[in-house]
């Protein structure tokens, strides 16, 4: 296609959410499994709470502007202070059937989009992993931006055009039992493709102009919330070979499925340093939410048993098949209200070995009272958790910038909603002091 660069990249494997299993504490020193055998296990929210209020600029959960406060500060997003269900800077008919850590999402960054298209020109917005279409919906129906919404799920997106048609029904009367309220505009409802977007192929249905009769040339804004492993890859790839995309946005997630090698480190510069492997445990586990963590904590939630059920889990699982890795093991409903041994059936069971084997009850009840060390072990790698993100992160700002482009990470969601906060920003010109307008609130 013209104005387009060569991909490269690596395989996309479908890899698997793991669990720390009890015998990795054999393989660390004697003196850290010490400190924490030691370490009452009550004292661990007061270290978490410690580590943070990361404050250096484009790091894992920065403060930013308005609403999206700093890591560790507990605050609620002011719009949520009256109902903490309900957005006060959504309308009604676009917080339904939308839960809060979403509306804030879809409103934050939408309006971060919406100023990003009028400082580059953009004539369309192409939102990449669009699920249900809460983003593109808010985009489209509510701040006027032509959207194109690309989505692999045949399922989601029948179900992104239904919400489409009962959103468009709502506005239409309101319109008319409020016309002189109701600010009637132009209505570009989002468009909704089936279709995979690969890191390592070019996507022409993703370049592809909406029908826009009198307009010139295409001028595209691509756009990710929380695009899972390669996907966040393959909108930085089609950003940099593709002449027709001139800005993007994006937020990712799911580091734990980032190709490897091929979707990290991206950067020359990452890429020379020592030691920048990430092996898949630390990857796995920037994916979780530290804020949430230390609060089940420091509440004693009887589900933290459920880390030392799981690695129990772990160990049989090892032991019976050992070619069986990183299983992925559906929730298991009440789960702290089972004895270890059904735990561990129902586990077994749902990653297709027979429940019915024979388990050593004695070795299950010995894993289990090292609970407190697992939940310290678990602990001590969620303090891990931003400096991975950030490294991450940085790799692919340095990636853009190493291109030749315009690059920033700019903190926009309040962590304790939405702990994937950062935005990465890059457009194909100098936007200079714009670049902070973006993460200013809308008044």
């Amino acid at each position: 296609m013209p104005g387009c660069r060569p991909f490269s990249g690596g395989c996309l494997p479908e890899d698997r959410v793991g669990v720390l299993a009890i015998g990795l504490w054999r393989a660390e020193s004697d003196s850290l499994a010490g400190i924490f055998h030691r370490q009452p296990v009550e004292h661990t929210p007061q270290l978490m709470a410690r580590s943070a209020g990361w404050t250096k600029p484009t790091t894992a959960g920065q403060p930013a502007a308005g609403d999206a406060q700093g890591r560790g500060r507990d605050q609620t997003p002011s719009e949520f202070l009256e109902n903490p269900s309900q957005s006060s800077r959504l309308t009604a008919p676009f917080r339904k059937h939308v839960k809060p850590k979403k509306q804030h999402e879809i409103r934050r960054l939408g309006e971060l989009v919406k100023k990003l298209s009028d400082l580059t020109g953009c004539t369309q917005v192409v939102d990449v992993g669009s699920g249900q279409g809460h983003l593109s919906r808010f985009m489209s129906l509510g701040l006027g931006l032509m959207v194109k919404s690309l989505e692999g799920n045949q399922r989601l997106v029948e179900r992104a055009q239904h919400l489409d048609q009962e959103l468009l029904q709502t506005l239409d009367k309101m319109e008319k039992k409020h016309p002189k309220v109701v600010q009637r505009g132009p209505r570009h409802s989002p468009r909704h493709v089936v279709q995979w977007v690969s890191s390592t192929a070019l996507c022409e249905e993703l370049l592809l102009p909406l029908e826009t009769p009198g307009q010139g040339s295409t001028r595209l804004l691509l756009t990710g919330l929380h695009a899972c492993g390669d996907l966040s890859v393959a909108l930085l790839k089609h950003f940099c070979c593709c002449s027709e995309v001139v800005a993007l946005a994006s937020v990712g997630c799911c580091y734990m499925k980032l190709s490897d090698p091929g979707s990290y480190p991206l950067s020359q510069w990452v890429a020379g340093l020592p030691g920048h492997e990430l092996p898949y445990r630390l990857r796995e586990g920037a994916c979780h939410a530290l804020e949430d963590y230390a609060e089940r904590l420091q509440k004693a939630s009887p589900g933290l048993q459920t880390h030392c059920f799981r690695a129990a889990l772990e160990t049989v699982i090892r032991h019976v098949c050992p070619e069986l890795r990183r299983p992925g093991v559906q929730g298991i409903p009440r789960a702290h209200e089972l004895k270890i041994e059904e735990y561990v059936q129902q586990g077994l069971q749902r990653v297709g070995l027979d429940p019915q084997l024979p388990l050593d009850l004695a070795a299950l009840r010995a894993q289990q009272a090292q609970e407190n060390r697992v939940v310290a072990f678990f602990s001590l790698a969620l303090l891990l958790a931003p400096l991975v993100e950030t490294l991450i992160l940085l790799d692919r700002l340095l990636y853009l910038q190493e291109q030749g482009f315009y690059a920033e990470l700019l903190p926009i969601f309040s962590p304790e909603l939405s702990p994937r906060n950062l935005v990465l920003v890059a457009t194909k010109t100098p936007l200079g002091q714009a670049f902070s307008v973006l993460e200013t609130e809308d008044s």
